[in-house]
């Protein structure tokens, strides 16, 4: 068993405290998530956010994220692209040797995909480039995070490790043996090899979560008892919480079946019941910034 995550005494917490950030997902992908970002920053319980570069609605992000600058912001790098009829493409590359791009152009809709086909050098480029448009579009990142887990490959994690670095920007990446990778997709290899950049990273100060947790996209229904539920499963240590909040707009239904999950979550976070709930159970609501805050510059 590991030991308690060294970050909560960094943090000022105790090894036995549960702490969460609740973290909106896939903001700027389209025009709803912008908005209900924005209206939850200012009367919801989330703490944190990240914007993914690539899609349409970026820059109206960027934009949300310069006249706001309290809001805790990071970049949600993107490799795949999901939607049938609703697409984005790499920002840094045409190129299809870069095994970046599906037949039509894309990003590939699934992580598995562009896992076997990225090569390396290209999609650290890219995620590079993500970063650094969002820095051009005028917003101060407070962390990195991956959308759908594409980065989770032996082949990716270093130098999604290198970007977290170079940016001073904190990774959501978790403290998991070679089991607990093994369980999020990877090889028996790239399992080894990812727990052990774990502990090499943590050894030089590279602040790291203990957790994930979220809604699933499965069901609108009760959303607010299986949002309790959930909460009250929270273990001690420091967790990574994911919600996709979005305003209900035609074109989010348009984009994906999934809509009334996502508008569920908005509606949920908007409760002052899921505040009390954090309360009443003494969990602790911390964002990305906090953690930047501790995390060592080299």
């Amino acid at each position: 068993m590991m030991e308690s995550n060294p970050l909560l005494k960094r943090l000022g917490f105790s090894p036995t405290e549960r702490v969460v950030i609740i973290h909106t997902d896939d903001i700027g992908m389209c025009q709803a998530s912008v908005s209900a970002f924005a209206q939850l920053t200012q009367v919801g319980i989330i703490s944190s956010g990240a914007v993914m570069v690539p899609c349409p609605w970026f820059p109206q992000a960027a934009q949300f994220a310069r006249e706001q600058p309290q809001a805790d912001l990071g970049v949600h790098l993107t490799l795949t692209s999901e939607w049938q009829t609703y697409r984005w493409a790499p920002v840094s590359t045409r190129d299809p040797a870069s095994g970046l791009l599906d037949t039509q152009g894309f990003f590939p809709h699934r992580s598995h995909e562009v896992q076997q086909s990225g090569q390396p050098a290209a999609v650290l480029l890219e995620l590079e480039t993500q970063v650094q448009r969002a820095l051009q579009f005028g917003m101060q990142p407070t962390h990195i995070d991956t959308h759908m887990g594409a980065v989770a490959h032996s082949k990716f994690m270093a130098g999604y490790v290198q970007l977290a670095w170079r940016h001073h920007l904190p990774p959501m990446i978790f403290r998991l043996d070679a089991d607990g990778y093994r369980a999020l997709g990877l090889d028996a290899e790239g399992a080894a090899q990812a727990a052990r950049l774990m502990l090499e990273q943590e050894a030089n100060g590279l602040p790291l979560l203990d957790h994930m947790l979220g809604m699933p996209l499965d069901s609108a229904e009760n959303r607010l008892e299986r949002t309790r539920q959930t909460l009250a499963t929270l273990q001690p240590g420091i967790t990574h919480f994911i919600i996709h909040p979005s305003v209900d707009s035609p074109e989010l239904r348009a984009i994906t079946p999934d809509w009334a999950c996502r508008n569920a979550d908005y509606q949920t976070f908007l409760n002052e019941e899921v505040r009390g709930m954090l309360r009443s159970q003494g969990i602790q609501v911390i964002g990305y910034r906090q953690i930047q805050a501790v995390m060592p510059k080299i």
